[in-house]
């Protein structure tokens, strides 16, 4: 650099010219028009996320039989893999159906599991501060990773990651449907910019802060103690959807006898601390008298004798005192071999005690959702970190959702809203039913959860819902309640892509390969559901199979003629078995090529729906 710079002596500067000089570019700005100019809210990938939303996938939900439970009867789903991909997978079947949807999103903390789908960009589309010292972008290429704070898109990535999925959950949503999403501090502000962008600023809904434990500490003078997230609530259409008022504590009382209608629950302590060790003083035998009687004390007769079952592998206890025994024993029923409660309807107890709007939800803190997780697997403590309380989504449930609705959790962990559901329902005798989205995420190797044999997240969502479903069922035997889930997998589609080779890429090896246009490792019901998927219809209709002279059929949501769908992909199906389901004249029929020997069977299959069942869709996959 050169150091004979001349140096300025400002008091020899014109300043009168000077002043003239900005006056006049002040003028000439001031004629400037700013029509150019606008609000927006972008960041750097923003327009391939618009695009990944809108890109159509070859992929379909193959069903898994042996992590599921009570597949063919119930409606509730738990889909295993990327939401993205499951989200554009619902559209057709779930259209403007999803009444709620509830979602705890990574917080982008600097260490949160983010998705990074397909935002992978050159270098030359980075800015300086995207590469470290030596010029290498700093954006990991794998599909799922952590999304450090050093990334120069650390923001940019989580909005990219996010905006798709919320534009595909809007479409999902019924027309007066409610968003429910958590976060804290570290998105907060663009949650909220991207929620007015997909939803719309007119449709914003509030944001709660919602106590997240009772203390905190922090690391310097510069920072307020944090104790608290936020629940950011946006309407489809605010026209159309408002928060209803439910009744605290609503629920339904299915028996009666002379002291007026009761439900019921368990007199067992099924909670964290309910074993004989921990509480003593709450375990003791409950003998049932002739005269239909009890008592604790040890009778010369009696015909029954109770005791608290088993609870995480030790001796279980009760929930009352001997005193509280003594005072209320009027209200404990004897029944299948158990003890229970009876809770009578008390109509004062009833009236006007509506949830207010609240926006400050104090009673939903992480260590509710810590202990119920806890007590569901007690082999593992802490196996999940920081579960949310299923009363924070039974709360967002009772603002939002109907007795019959369809709740949808895309970032779904441990299954708290899954969770939520069963037991509301169990509470008000409700048919909601959920959808639960969660990603095949590895545990981490040293956790209590690898430890416990679970190797994914998702197994243990699955794991959660089946524990959580079989105790809502034991402390409320008298619930109607669908506990059970289907449980689907993200997978390629079914077809096999051999087929579709140009004939330059085909080689001798591939020829084998395109005997049947169906890959070799799908069952029937993945071909089942492939069919479902295309035909539009929901994942949730009851499947019956039947036999058909020696072949496999499938009823799927057929009541009676013109429903449903029945499918047969064995080998070779006969004529007689082809009439026999057009007999039935279901609204679509589905067989595969390979069931037929050669184009004179196709076209026969063709004629005997025209004459038997002329209104049914066939379909040859």
């Amino acid at each position: 650099m050169n150091d004979n710079v001349e140096k300025i002596d400002l008091n020899r500067v014109d300043w009168k010219s000077s002043r003239e000089f900005f006056e006049s570019l002040s003028k000439a700005l001031d004629k400037l028009e700013d029509k150019d100019e606008s609000y927006d809210f972008t960041w750097v990938g923003k327009r391939k996320s618009i695009i990944e939303a809108g890109a159509p996938i070859n992929k379909i939900l193959r069903p898994d039989l042996e992590a599921s439970k009570d597949f063919d009867n119930t409606k509730n789903m738990l889909i295993v893999g990327d939401n993205l991909d499951a989200l554009k997978l619902l559209q057709e079947s779930y259209l403007g159906k999803i009444k709620m949807i509830y979602i705890d999103p990574p917080y982008n903390t600097g260490h949160d599991f983010v998705y990074h789908d397909n935002f992978t960009v050159k270098k030359a589309d980075f800015e300086d501060d995207s590469t470290d010292s030596d010029g290498n972008v700093i954006v990991s290429e794998d599909k799922y990773a952590e999304n450090s704070k050093a990334n120069g898109r650390f923001h940019s990535d989580w909005l990219s990651m996010m905006y798709p999925r919320l534009k595909l959950a809007r479409s999902l949503l019924c027309d007066d449907g409610i968003i429910f999403m958590s976060i804290d501090d570290n998105e907060l502000n663009n949650l909220y910019k991207l929620g007015e962008l997909v939803f719309g600023e007119d449709n914003f809904g509030g944001t709660a802060p919602r106590k997240t434990r009772g203390s905190a500490t922090t690391k310097g003078d510069s920072e307020m103690q944090k104790i608290n997230d936020y629940l950011v609530i946006f309407f489809k259409n605010k026209g159309c959807g408002k928060f209803t008022q439910k009744i605290i504590g609503q629920k339904k009382y299915p028996h009666s006898d002379e002291r007026g209608q009761y439900y019921i629950v368990p007199l067992q302590d099924n909670g964290p601390h309910g074993t004989r060790e921990a509480r003593p003083n709450l375990w003791y035998p409950i003998y049932l008298l002739k005269d239909g009687g009890i008592t604790y004390d040890e009778p010369l007769e009696y015909t029954e004798k109770i005791l608290p079952a088993k609870h995480q592998n030790k001796e279980g206890c009760w929930m009352w005192s001997k005193k509280k025994f003594d005072t209320d024993k009027k209200d404990i029923l004897i029944k299948n071999g158990k003890a229970w409660i009876k809770h009578y309807y008390v109509e004062e107890e009833d009236q006007n005690k509506y949830q207010k709007d609240k926006l400050w939800l104090e009673d939903y803190q992480n260590s509710k959702g810590t202990i119920l997780v806890n007590s569901l697997f007690p082999e593992a403590k802490n196996i999940f970190s920081n579960p949310k309380p299923i009363e924070l989504v039974k709360f967002c449930a009772n603002r939002s959702a109907n007795d019959n609705s369809i709740v949808l959790d895309f970032f779904s962990g441990s299954g708290t809203t899954g969770h939520a559901v069963m037991d509301l329902n169990a509470e008000d005798g409700g048919k909601r039913q959920y959808i639960c989205v969660q990603l095949d995420e590895k545990t981490d190797e040293k956790s209590e959860a690898r430890k416990a044999g679970y190797d994914t997240i998702d197994q243990i969502t699955a794991e959660r819902l089946r524990r959580a479903g079989e105790k809502i069922k034991s402390e409320h035997p008298e619930a109607d309640i669908d506990t059970g889930f289907r449980v689907f997998r993200v997978d390629g589609s079914n077809n096999n892509e051999n087929i579709r080779k140009p004939l330059g890429e085909i080689d001798q090896s591939d020829m084998f390969d395109m005997i049947d246009n169906v890959k070799k490792d799908r069952t029937p019901l993945d071909l089942l559901f492939g069919v479902i998927y295309t035909s539009a219809l929901p994942f949730d209709l009851k499947l019956e199979t039947r036999k058909i002279g020696e072949n496999t059929v499938y009823m799927y949501g057929y009541l009676d003629e013109n429903t449903g769908l029945i499918a047969c992909f064995d080998d070779e199906v006969p004529e007689e078995t082809v009439k026999e389901i057009a007999k039935l004249n279901p609204l679509t029929a589905a067989f595969k090529d390979s069931s037929f020997k050669d184009s004179a069977e196709k076209i026969n299959l063709s004629e005997h729906f025209r004459i038997i069942s002329p209104d049914t869709r066939v379909k040859v996959i």
